[in-house]
């Protein structure tokens, strides 16, 4: 009676907590972390702030536009004379004619005019800016993506953490349950005076320990939940529905080494910098030729004066700046700007050799986990036998208490190392999509394991 009593206990507890939980599967979690998660929405604005300014960099082939208004305020009128126009004109001027004035502008000058200046040539250093802005809008592109990816790694972990939390639980509950039993039956045994004082000591202190363990591994897949949910921006708890799964095979490693190499978002970066640098050389090269630019005036007002008068309403023209001598160091920056093109491409060497070695011993270590699964079976059997016999020559007088205790826990480790096997093989797993940009076909690795039980 007491036996049933405390199951119900445990299989009311849990019931509890599945109830109030929100069941969630992987790929309606990613899809989750990919509306909410705050670092992914950052590198997206990023993108968006980039684009905006390549977008803003087109402006430069247009004529900028400026409207020009002036006050000027003089220490006095500026006046001519009928002698002062005679003498600039080399003529005698008569003695008997008054002085007259004139005057040319007053003392408060109020101007207002439209300036336009419009580049027609200018050495390939707009085209430059332009193709720098792209590969800065593709290197936030590129850093979105690695962002996703490493989201999608870490979303991994943390929810087959719980998963593999829940599984250690239940296989410590099944000691828990086992030595409960063992328990009893040694009550049983001491009071029939079958067996020893201390082999009932050793039930008691077994079953003690196996509820702590217990609730050390509750404790832990509560912790494990606790970072799942934080990472999924929810307040409920949140019941994992995809299990630890493992499929028998994987497909060949070069595929996986193929598709990273041919769409790792780390390598459309470097590309970035590479076409940024190569931009730089244009631009640094660029100021070696003159610009030239169309120039056009309109004086909108220049007031009521007789210099205002004759001054022309409009003007146009075509200018050229030649750059003679330069003093910021042309040819050096034209130098810096091919060895940051060098360092691009050697850093791209680098990383393919990196993600090559990467992916080959995540691959590795994926077998490795399948290896240990599948190896452990036979033990996992081995394991229920041993305890059935030991339970069972307990009752005869065969078995010592600690020897059904020894059985119970040997079962539970090989039980909870498989479930480790397990959860390595999806974290390998989940890398190796992640890396070659196979996320979506995660389902279809879980239908094939499926498949294959």
């Amino acid at each position: 009676m007491l036996k049933i009593t405390r199951i119900s206990a445990l299989l009311t507890t849990l019931l509890s907590f599945y109830v109030s939980a929100k069941s969630v599967d992987f790929d309606s979690a990613w899809q989750n972390v990919l509306t909410n998660h705050n670092g992914i929405a950052a590198e997206r604005m990023n993108v968006q702030r980039q684009e905006s300014l390549a977008s803003g960099t087109s402006d430069l082939n247009l004529p900028s536009i400026t409207l020009k208004a002036n006050y000027t305020y003089l220490d006095d009128d500026v006046t001519v004379s009928a002698e002062q126009v005679a003498d600039s004109a080399g003529l005698a001027f008569p003695a008997f004619l008054p002085n007259l004035t004139s005057t040319l502008s007053e003392r408060d000058i109020f101007t207002s005019s439209i300036r336009a200046i419009w580049p027609i040539f200018t050495g390939g250093r707009i085209s430059a800016a332009e193709s720098a802005a792209e590969g800065k809008t593709e290197e936030a592109q590129s850093q979105l993506k690695m962002k996703q990816q490493g989201s999608y790694e870490d979303l991994g972990k943390y929810y087959f953490s719980v998963v593999l939390a829940n599984e250690v639980v239940t296989t410590y509950a099944e000691v828990e349950q086992g030595l409960a039993k063992h328990r009893d039956n040694a009550i049983k045994l001491q009071q029939q005076g079958q067996i020893a004082k201390v082999e009932r000591l050793q039930a008691d202190a077994a079953y003690d320990k196996a509820k702590v363990d217990l609730r050390k591994a509750q404790q832990n897949s509560d912790i494990a939940s606790a970072a799942l949910r934080s990472m999924l921006q929810m307040n409920e708890s949140v019941t994992p529905e995809t299990p630890l799964f493992i499929n028998q095979a994987l497909p060949q490693m070069t595929a996986f080494i193929d598709n990273t190499l041919a769409t790792y978002p780390g390598l459309d970066l470097l590309a970035a910098k590479e076409k940024q640098a190569g931009s730089l050389i244009k631009a640094e090269k660029g100021s070696y030729y003159p610009e030239v630019y169309l120039y056009g005036n309109y004086n909108l007002y220049h007031g009521d004066s007789l210099s205002a008068e004759i001054a022309p309403d409009w003007m146009v023209g075509v200018g050229v700046n030649v750059p003679l001598l330069d003093n910021k160091g042309r040819s050096d920056k034209v130098v810096a700007a091919h060895r940051a093109v060098q360092q691009v491409q050697y850093l791209k060497k680098q990383a393919k050799q990196d993600l090559s070695l990467l992916v080959e011993k995540t691959y590795r270590e994926a077998l490795q986990s399948i290896d240990e699964y599948y190896g452990l079976a036979s033990s996992i059997e081995l394991a229920k036998e041993n305890v059935f016999l030991r339970e069972k020559g307990f009752k005869q007088g065969l078995s010592t208490s600690l020897d059904v205790v020894d059985a119970e826990l040997y079962l539970a480790s090989i039980k909870t190392q498989r479930s480790l096997a397990s959860f390595n093989y999806m974290i390998s797993l989940i890398k190796l999509l992640a890396l070659s940009d196979q996320t979506d076909t995660f389902v279809q690795y879980q239908l094939q394991a499926r498949e294959g039980k």
